[in-house]
């Protein structure tokens, strides 16, 4: 996005992490953003603002982390704030999945021409695996992925009729946003 907060662009002239948020809620006991500029302005939205806590902000993991370290169930889901159309039963879907599979740690796949496509930042992980994540990161894992597959997983398909085939499409430039608009 060229520098810019991302969390803070407008979609559909809401920013793109308000968005989100509103998106997500119904879904969850409880919202909260992960940021590491602007913490102002995302708090006056009301929610809790949580930063990484590694200085060096080494990517999505280290916002897992902040969540878990923040968490107060069993349970933790994340989504990323650019991909505005994630699906409004991502939350259900993600832990039934889980639960039928025994797993730790579920993570949204798209549909692609070849099968899934795993979207690791759209993770349900268990809270118990905070000082896991912890130990990986100080290890120099900062894929998602990488990390998930340390433990029992599930990859839930978003690929059933009346989905969405769109929902997962990011935006990490400013055209790749208005395109998303024009959806």
């Amino acid at each position: 996005m060229g520098g810019v907060d991302k969390g803070l662009q407008p979609f559909q002239g809401t920013p793109l992490a308000r968005h989100a948020l509103e998106r997500l809620r119904p879904q969850v006991a409880a919202v909260a953003v992960n940021a590491n500029r602007h913490l102002e302005r995302y708090a006056a939205w009301q929610v809790p603002v949580w930063p990484d806590a590694s200085a060096d902000f080494p990517g999505p993991l280290a916002g897992l982390l902040a969540g878990l370290e923040h968490c107060t169930t069993p349970w933790l889901l994340t989504v990323p704030c650019d991909t505005p159309r994630f699906p409004t039963d991502l939350a259900e879907r993600m832990a039934a999945a889980a639960s039928a599979a025994g797993a730790s740690v579920a993570l949204a796949a798209s549909a692609g021409p070849a099968g899934p496509v795993p979207e690791p930042v759209f993770c349900l992980a268990r809270a118990a695996l905070r000082d896991d994540l912890k130990t990986a990161l100080a290890g120099g894992v900062r894929a998602m992925r990488q990390w998930a597959s340390r433990h029992a997983g599930v990859l839930v398909p978003f690929d059933l009729p009346g989905d969405d085939p769109q929902a997962f499409r990011n935006a990490n430039t400013p055209a790749e946003l208005q395109a998303l608009e024009r959806l």
